[in-house]
């Protein structure tokens, strides 16, 4: 690059068809009072990879992130769901469209073993008249032949979260999203509190994620991950989506460029 100036065009998600985008999100406004989080927002996501949004502190990626979830409701715009409008009301509206997240705080219960986690809130039931009975030994059934697919390194299902490290509790949550997804799995800082190996592992894990067929949307950081994770990327900048790129065709310093203000586009 020669100058801080970059064509728009040469920030777009690439040509591609209606039947590859899985999420499309248009001119998306989120206000709270008189501030506004999200300045019409736009982006898509493609079917069966990884996207991933970054951005400063305060740019819009949590608020888009929980507009796509459910947890708030966009006070303007659209968001598009395997080409349908989507009206989430609550995140339960979310996991019934397909979206499954997995947030920084992880919403794992310590006291509870692997595969109980995995199916918290959601539990498997057989019904004998007015009674209910929990499905355990299907429910750990399930839980184990999907931590053997992913090749989760855990000691056991029966386990408990509480004896598990940091990087074998994110890749339970990210089981779990796998679990219940019908598509789709947003991770909020994947790996922001874990260590080199650690990191490594939860990366091995979402890459086979992806190769089973899911699509994974992250919010990160760090541009070294984004840059060996994903294949289309968009940057935040004072709640708007300022451009994207597959990430083949950027630089980290140009990202960096494109986060702060620095390198700004033309047109």
């Amino acid at each position: 690059m020669t100058d801080n100036t970059r064509s728009r065009s040469s920030f777009d998600n690439g040509a591609t068809g209606a039947g590859d985008i899985k999420v499309e999100v248009r001119d998306v406004e989120k206000l709270f009072g008189s501030i506004v989080a999200l300045r019409g927002a736009n982006l898509t996501v493609r079917k069966g990879e990884v996207t991933a949004i970054v951005g400063d502190n305060g740019a819009g990626k949590s608020t888009l992130v929980k507009c796509l979830t459910g947890l708030y409701v966009p006070d303007g715009g659209e968001i598009i769901i395997d080409g349908e409008v989507a009206h989430f009301r609550n995140p339960d509206d979310a996991r019934e469209g397909g979206i499954e997240t997995v947030y920084q705080d992880l919403a794992l219960s310590d006291q509870l073993s692997v595969w109980q986690n995995m199916f918290m809130s959601r539990e498997l039931v057989r019904r004998v008249g007015p009674f209910k009975f929990l499905r355990r030994k299907e429910m750990k059934k399930q839980a184990k032949t999907l931590v053997e697919d992913l090749a989760v390194t855990v000691p056991s299902i029966t386990n408990s979260v509480k004896r598990l490290s940091g990087g074998q509790r994110q890749a339970v949550a990210i089981a779990r999203g796998v679990m219940w997804a019908k598509g789709m799995i947003i991770l909020d800082e994947p790996t922001a509190a874990l260590g080199l190996r650690e990191t490594a592992q939860v990366e091995a894990l979402i890459k086979r994620t992806v190769d089973q067929g899911q699509t994974v949307l992250i919010v990160s950081h760090n541009f070294e991950q984004v840059k060996r994770l994903s294949s289309q990327v968009w940057v935040m900048r004072a709640g708007q989506v300022v451009g994207g790129t597959r990430t083949v065709d950027v630089t980290n310093e140009e990202l960096v460029g494109m986060v702060t203000g620095a390198i700004q586009l033309a047109g």
